[in-house]
């Protein structure tokens, strides 16, 4: 009984130690540089929903055995090198931006939590990759918005834009951007680096510039020391020979050096005089010259109001009756034109009211004459007969015959009558105009029961002459 209740607190004991080596074992530290994330049941978040992942940073955890798992991520930098190429920039000139990237997992604790979604079980080379084609899109991006001299002077500026857009979306698959490098930036039309030789031209005329004003300094003050000593030189030449003669002029005659006096004083009076005369003669003359230019200048006012104004006023005169006139024409022209096209219209409102009555009225007689056009003719040469028959009476009635003379040998025709008197007659007669020619003259015809004549026989010639106003011919 005893060796049993050993064996069973053997047991106990042995029991609770590999339970508690155990708990040791499931028992994880993180490195500093990894993070562990712990998967599977680890609890609620913020709100109502469960944790993907608990990630753990320079710490160590519990992993519970069948409920939780871990892994690491590793925090180890990765460099990415970007070679940009024909990026387009602001002025739509293509660039080349060779550049060197550092990027490592995030960690942050938001951060952390996404890389433990989007880069957890991935490699180093994948991840890689992965952040090179966000930094390329962002790179393009932040180059399309500023000038190639923004990029190429103030390059401060450039790689904050850089890193603050490629940050923010290295963040979204949980990586931080640690630093960039933009190595050089160059063009394909050259411009960058005629910017550079411009920067280097002037910088080369600026140290040109001054070393060529610090030698105009040398070369001044060189001058000027050089006119100094002559000056003092000079200067003390002068107190000696001054001193001298002073000394001799003492000596020797005192009173030509009163006699000098006097006569710079009488010079320096007359000097002073002349240069009086000389200011009141400026003055006056000033003084004339200011009144002849006021005077010209209201000579011209006067000329120009004597002149100018009253032309101005005929030519405004000349162009208002000019625009009266072509006005007035104007309106008499269109007036004019109004009463003659009122005319015309009216004119030929009548002759188509005219020829309208008229077809109306053959329209009715050709109705009338039972439809046969020939009747309504007839009809109408019926009606005209009279006025025809009158018209050709008309033609004769005024012709005047002063005197008619006729020799006739009195010997008798067949017929008893003169044949001379028959031949004059009848020739008479035939000069007149027959009714068919008359008809026909005036576009119409007869009908063949009016044509009908009853044919008069020609006498026959005789031996006679008839002479009209002229002088008688011997009988033989």
């Amino acid at each position: 009984m005893g060796q049993y209740l050993v064996f069973l607190i053997a047991a106990v004991v042995l029991f609770f130690f590999i339970l508690i080596i155990s708990f040791f074992r499931r028992y994880k530290r993180c490195p500093s540089d990894r993070v562990m994330v712990v998967y599977g049941k680890v609890g609620k978040g913020s709100g109502s929903t469960s944790r993907s992942a608990k990630c753990i940073h320079g710490g160590a955890a519990f992993i519970w055995p069948i409920i939780q798992d871990y892994s690491f991520l590793d925090l180890t930098p990765i460099s990415i090198e970007i070679n940009l190429t024909n990026a387009l920039s602001k002025q739509n000139i293509r660039v080349d931006v060779p550049s060197r990237f550092t990027v490592g997992v995030s960690t942050e604790s938001g951060v952390m939590t996404n890389a433990a979604e989007r880069l957890l079980g991935l490699s180093q080379d994948n991840v890689s990759n992965l952040a090179k084609d966000i930094i390329f899109g962002q790179l393009r991006l932040v180059v399309a918005t500023m000038d190639i001299e923004e990029i190429n002077s103030n390059r401060d500026k450039f790689l904050a834009a850089v890193s603050s857009n490629v940050e923010q979306e290295l963040k979204k698959i949980g990586l931080k951007l640690i630093n960039v490098n933009v190595t050089d930036i160059n063009d394909e039309s050259g411009y960058i680096e005629a910017l550079g030789k411009e920067a280097a031209a002037k910088a080369i005329n600026d140290a040109k510039k001054s070393v060529a004003e610090k030698n105009r300094d040398g070369s001044i003050g060189e001058a000027n020391a050089h006119q100094d000593q002559r000056v003092q030189v000079a200067g003390a030449d002068a107190t000696a020979v001054e001193g001298e003669n002073s000394a001799k002029v003492t000596i020797a005659n005192s009173d030509a050096n009163r006699r000098e006096k006097e006569a710079e004083a009488e010079r320096k009076a007359v000097a002073a005089e002349k240069v009086s005369q000389a200011k009141a003669l400026e003055e006056a003359y000033a003084a004339e010259k200011s009144a002849e230019t006021a005077r010209a200048l209201r000579d011209k006012a006067a000329q120009t109001a004597d002149v100018v104004v009253p032309a101005e006023v005929d030519k405004q005169k000349v162009e208002i009756e000019a625009e009266a006139i072509a006005e007035q024409t104007r309106r008499h022209a269109k007036g004019d034109a109004d009463a003659i096209y009122m005319k015309m219209e009216a004119e030929a409102k009548g002759i188509y009211e005219v020829l309208s009555k008229q077809a109306q009225g053959f329209d009715q007689l050709v109705k009338a004459s039972g439809g046969d056009s020939n009747n309504a003719v007839m009809l109408m040469i019926a009606d005209k007969l009279p006025e025809l028959v009158k018209t050709q009476v008309e033609a004769v009635k005024n012709l005047k015959i002063d005197k008619i003379t006729v020799w006739d040998s009195m010997s008798g025709g067949k017929d008893g009558n003169s044949p001379t008197s028959a031949k004059f007659l009848s020739g008479m007669l035939g000069s007149l105009p027959p009714m068919d020619e008359l008809f026909n003259m005036a576009g119409m015809q007869l009908p063949d029961y009016l044509k009908g004549k009853t044919p008069v026989e020609e006498p026959k010639e005789i031996e006679a002459e008839e002479i009209i106003d002229d002088e008688p011919k011997q009988e033989s």
